[in-house]
């Protein structure tokens, strides 16, 4: 069972398993057809697609009218059976990948632990390790057979916007950003209608998990790194600008061996969307 990171070799090992589902998940936060159009150029042999605004995030409003964010959690339900669409069961190895050092894949390996499923893994270097070893891309849609993936006790732990404005007055947990370090500290924020960040956070950008060539940091260098922001992972809640780059940072805390680190699921977006919550800028 993979459930962290998987090589292109490894994958490839196994790219005719009936049992593995690839999943491709790119996505462009600035042209919302990119994805698909992408999948549709070639993907992985047998990848079925995601898209992060449809199947991977649900509705921005809740019931009441407040606004949740850009990439709101989906229906638990709805998620799974989307899901089983794809093929996946209870006991399927699902592989996510992107062509973005797993900033949109990690959201799926976190959906499907959100979910009570283990095995899922995220491409290590996406779909340039896979072109880098020669392996073949293909444009065929793959039918598969309805899954029976189920619902279980998740994996993953979640924070409400009121348990972190209440975080504001007791400090007792780390909020950690994953943006960049400018939107960060309120500058060239073209996303959100705010910049900022949220009273408190300390900033470690997702893209500062990788190496030069976009494959994840060793276990090691990831523990020193965010060992240096975060005592105890279990009082750490990571953020970004809309749930999904978190998701890096949360897959490479378990890659460094620190797991149960939260989720703040609406994030930069569900914060701002409220003028009375607070804001800070600059770098602290």
């Amino acid at each position: 069972m993979f459930k962290t990171l998987i090589s292109a070799s490894q994958l490839a090992a196994h790219i005719d398993d009936p049992k593995w589902v690839l999943v491709d998940c790119r996505h462009d936060l600035m042209n919302l057809a990119a994805g698909r159009d992408g999948y549709a150029a070639g993907h992985l042999p047998n990848a079925v697609f995601a898209d992060i605004e449809t199947v991977l995030s649900g509705a921005k409003r809740g019931p009441d009218g407040a606004f949740l964010g850009r990439h709101p959690l989906p229906e638990k339900e709805a998620l799974a059976e989307a899901l089983r669409a794809f093929g996946i069961d209870d006991d399927t190895q699902v592989v996510a990948y992107d062509a973005h050092g797993g900033m949109f894949a990690a959201r799926l390996w976190w959906l499907l632990r959100w979910l009570g499923h283990e095995a899922v893994a995220v491409l290590d270097g996406g779909m340039a390790a896979w072109q880098a070893l020669g392996q073949p891309l293909s444009t065929e849609v793959p039918v598969k057979p309805h899954g029976s993936l189920s619902i279980r006790a998740p994996f993953v732990p979640t924070v409400t916007v009121r348990e972190v404005m209440d975080n504001l007055a007791s400090g007792r947990r780390i909020v950690i950003d994953a943006r960049a370090a400018d939107r960060f500290r309120g500058e060239n924020e073209t996303i959100d209608p705010v910049g900022g960040h949220i009273p408190g956070a300390k900033n470690r950008f997702f893209k500062d998990n990788l190496q030069a060539d976009g494959r994840f940091k060793n276990p090691e260098d990831l523990r020193a790194e965010f060992g240096a922001l975060v005592d105890d992972p279990q009082r750490a809640i990571m953020q970004c600008g809309s749930g999904v780059t978190a998701c890096h940072n949360l897959l490479a805390l378990e890659v460094a061996g620190m797991p149960g680190a939260s989720l703040y699921p609406g994030s930069w977006s569900e914060w701002v969307g409220d003028p009375a919550r607070p804001v800070a800028k600059g770098a602290d």
